[in-house]
């Protein structure tokens, strides 16, 4: 999953052969059956599929004021307690929440229609297998902005007071978020076997639970409207400012209006970093994601659950912990985050001109069988994946401000570094069947995959 989407902000190369524009096939030959399972198979993705969802709750109850704090003092009571109450079909009941389930389905509502009447330009995405390209609406970031103002504008008038429903119903945005994804992905899977669709290589497999999970229908659609790059970037990025907004204006009115040092840092480094991703939405339609996934259980429940979800766990964190940190700290996380950006938009900007023909570093590279290049200096010398480390310290520089009192607010920095190793690997199996031995002659040149030196 790309739970992350995000999910989403990890700009990701893809490697896999396409087809020409020329080329001419049937549907069969489009779609051939898929042979190398994922993530271990059956096994692996029907534990995806029941687990998963699991982590959101396990998160929230064992950070939560109301349970005991971060993490609760008796770990095994709280465990027993919520045992017992998931034994009746009342405690069952709790976890639903009406008023959290309308507002997330208000929220999606809304943002289509700021796709929908909101300017932007439309874009062509990468060629795909059957010679065809998509349009793409690019106005994310005008939508972020006129949410922002909104906003911005109901807290100056009305008081932080005014903006702590989402966080006083985050529980019901797991449940809320969670059912919704995976009946999105339910109808999703059963509409892409309705005529003749292109389909993601990874996901025609015959397993029904593998393909429900990777998503079997490779771009779903409604209208013009694209559901996977709509998901991508909207709701749950998005989402995520406002839950973080949310918690703010929970600690604001706890402290008389004021908010500390450490949330501030939250709010904007996570800002910035959806900002950035919106800012740079055209990125998204080459990424692994668009070109290559379906839009399944990994992609609905990454983009609408896991990403808002378990990414604001700073937030509400330091909601009920009123972290200070003072001058120093506060200028050492600042060079932290810094340092983790200045790593990823310069390696992504490398990569980005180097695309388009331009090579104004004079960067070297070698050349390869298929006509095409390979950057093997600048960032893109120190690793194969430079911009996976500049997200990672961007990820830790998210975290610091919490503190070290928990190591639960760290789970986003721990999940991250292994999604990338795994989203590493998949790359390089993709790179080495498409460049063969000028792969394996690339990986000598630059052997770090990540980090330089470690891995």
């Amino acid at each position: 999953m790309e739970i992350h989407s995000p999910l989403q902000s990890t700009r990701l190369f893809y490697c896999a052969p396409m087809a020409s524009s020329k080329q001419v096939a049937t549907m069969r030959e489009l779609n051939p059956r898929t042979t190398k399972l994922e993530f271990f198979g059956v096994p692996g993705t029907l534990f995806l599929v029941f687990a998963l969802p699991i982590v959101p709750y396990a998160l929230f109850f064992s950070c939560s004021e109301e349970n005991g704090g971060c993490p609760p003092h008796n770990l095994w009571d709280l465990a027993q307690s919520l045992t017992h109450q998931l034994s009746t079909a009342e405690g069952w009941r709790l976890l639903w929440d009406t008023k959290a389930f309308v507002a997330f389905i208000g929220w999606l509502v809304y943002l289509v229609i700021c796709w929908a009447i909101l300017p932007g330009d439309w874009v062509q995405g990468t060629e795909l297998r059957d010679g065809t390209r998509k349009q793409y609406k690019i106005n994310a970031l005008q939508t972020m902005l006129l949410t922002l103002g909104l906003v911005a504008g109901t807290i100056h008038n009305f008081g932080p007071q005014s903006f702590t429903f989402l966080y006083e119903h985050y529980l019901g945005f797991i449940t809320s978020t969670t059912v919704f994804s995976y009946v999105l992905s339910l109808l999703l899977y059963y509409l892409s076997f309705r005529g003749e669709k292109l389909v993601a290589l990874s996901a025609n497999s015959g397993y029904h639970i593998h393909d429900f999970w990777l998503g079997r229908e490779l771009n779903p659609t409604i209208g013009s409207l694209d559901l996977k790059t709509f998901l991508e970037l909207r709701p749950g990025m998005i989402g995520w400012v406002l839950l973080n907004i949310s918690a703010a204006c929970e600690q604001a009115v706890r402290r008389g209006g004021s908010i500390t040092d450490s949330m501030a840092l939250v709010l904007v480094f996570q800002t910035l970093y959806v900002f950035d991703a919106l800012y740079n939405e055209p990125a998204l339609f080459t990424t692994m994601d668009v070109v290559s996934e379906g839009l399944g259980v990994m992609l609905t429940f990454g983009d609408l659950t896991w990403l808002p979800m378990t990414y604001s766990l700073q937030a509400r964190y330091l909601a009920f912990n009123h972290v200070e940190l003072g001058h120093y700290l506060v200028g050492a996380i600042v060079f932290v985050k810094v340092l983790g950006y200045w790593i990823f938009r310069s390696s992504n900007g490398e990569k980005d001109d180097f695309r388009n023909g331009k090579n104004p570093k004079n960067l070297s590279f070698m050349e390869t069988k298929r006509g095409t290049r390979l950057l093997t200096s600048g960032w893109w010398g120190v690793s194969r994946h430079p911009n996976y480390m500049g997200d990672l310290i961007m990820a830790l520089s998210w975290c610091l401000p919490t503190g070290f009192n928990t190591p639960i607010t760290y789970f986003y920095p721990c999940y991250f570094l292994v999604l990338l190793i795994h989203r590493q690997r998949r790359d390089d199996e993709a790179c080495q069947k498409k460049y063969g031995d000028d792969w394996t002659e690339y990986k000598k040149r630059v052997p770090y995959r990540i980090f330089p030196y470690i891995y």
